[in-house]
């Protein structure tokens, strides 16, 4: 389709100069904004072709790293963890936070 404009447009600019020559200024005229509207609808067609496929390749990649994403968490998983858990003796963070501030409550108020 692309193609087929460009081949247009060039058709109707050798068709405006043939106007032009002949001295019909109004037939060269319409002869010339055809050629025009046609290499841009050329031009229009070739960025709609380039915007669809950047659209297919950005999808893609969005699909790859979903997968790689999927199959990192899934190694993840599946690794040991190196981590200790708490001991039975040990206190939340949260707990030994509220102790502390009490205990400095109460120091205050003596």
């Amino acid at each position: 389709m692309e193609v087929a404009f460009k081949i247009l447009a060039v058709i109707l600019a050798g068709v405006a100069a043939y106007f032009l020559w002949q001295g019909n200024a109004d037939g060269a005229f319409v002869a010339a904004v055809l050629g025009a509207v046609s290499f841009f609808l050329s031009v229009r067609f070739q960025v709609k072709e380039r915007l669809r496929l950047r659209e297919a390749e950005r999808q893609e990649q969005e699909e790859a790293e979903i997968d790689q994403e999927f199959e990192d968490d899934i190694d993840e998983a599946d690794e040991v963890s190196e981590i200790e858990p708490p001991a039975l003796n040990e206190m939340p963070a949260r707990e030994q936070l509220d102790n502390r501030s009490r205990t400095t409550d109460n120091e205050s108020k003596i």
